[in-house]
Formats: C-alpha cells, sequence, structure tokens
C-alpha cells in the first residue's frame, strides 16, 4: 500500500502493527534516498512527540535569528557599521536554513500523523467488518 502525505512524505507500508514513512520531497532539495523508518503503533506517538520537541527548538532557533537579522550597529563608526554589514546577511541566511529546517520538520510530523491516523482508520473499519461478520449481518 502507498499513501501519499502532504509534503511528498509517504506511508510505504502499514500492515499489522508496523508502519513505515519515508522523508518528506522538500522542493528544492535533492530527493530523499529510498529508505525510511519503521515504527510500531507503540512507539509512533513517541516519535510525533520527538519531532514536535525538535520543530518547538527550531521556532527558538529562528527567534534567535532575527535578531542576528536585525542587528543595528552601536555606533556610527565605520568598525559598527562594518560589523553590521557582516553580520545581518549572516543572521538572514540562518532564518533561511531554520525555516527549511522547519518545513521538513513539519512535513514529516505530518506524515507521521497521516501514518498513525491511516492505521487507526483502516484498525476501526476492520473491526467493524468483523463484527458485522460475527453477527451475521454484512453489506455487500
Amino acid at each position: 500500500m502507498h499513501v501519499a502525505a502532504d509534503g511528498g512524505a509517504a506511508v510505504n507500508k502499514a500492515v499489522g502493527s508496523t508502519i513505515a514513512v519515508a522523508a518528506p520531497k522538500i522542493a528544492g532539495a535533492p530527493a530523499p534516498s529510498g529508505g525510511g523508518y519503521k515504527f510500531s503503533r507503540e512507539e509512533i506517538d513517541q516519535v510525533i512527540a520527538e519531532w514536535e520537541d525538535l520543530y518547538a527548538s527550531l521556532t527558538h532557533d529562528y527567534q534567535r535569528a532575527q535578531d542576528m537579522a536585525l542587528v543595528r550597529p552601536p555606533g556610527a563608526e565605520p568598525a559598527s557599521e562594518d560589523f553590521t554589514a557582516y553580520a545581518n546577511p549572516s543572521g538572514k541566511a540562518f532564518m533561511q536554513a531554520t525555516q527549511k529546517m522547519m518545513d521538513y520538520v513539519q512535513k514529516y510530523i505530518d506524515a507521521l500523523r497521516n501514518a498513525r491516523d491511516g492505521i487507526t482508520t483502516r484498525e476501526e473499519q476492520s473491526q467493524e467488518d468483523v463484527n458485522k461478520v460475527g453477527s451475521g449481518v454484512m453489506e455487500v
């Protein structure tokens, strides 16, 4: 089974209690290798929480990068102005890199949630089907 999630991340296999998730594809970035990750049903919520913690950390880094990108010279002399001329572009580059990481992490979180929720939906449907068969009522 192959279910595409937002951002190009995919659930490659969702059989039994194992969930396999491929790395998300990001526009303008090299395509991820064919590998991915496999998680048990019990592990996936913990994995999602860890990725959410990473996203929160990146959000903090992004806020710090904004400070770096908006450095003002402390005085009106060449040394301060030269420093600012070099510091601000570095801060802006750090902001852009951090934003790209945040986008990647969010897409991976979305892929993990979609994989988890897809398994839950299929399990619920399977249980309903089993209950219908057990009760002798089956829609055709």
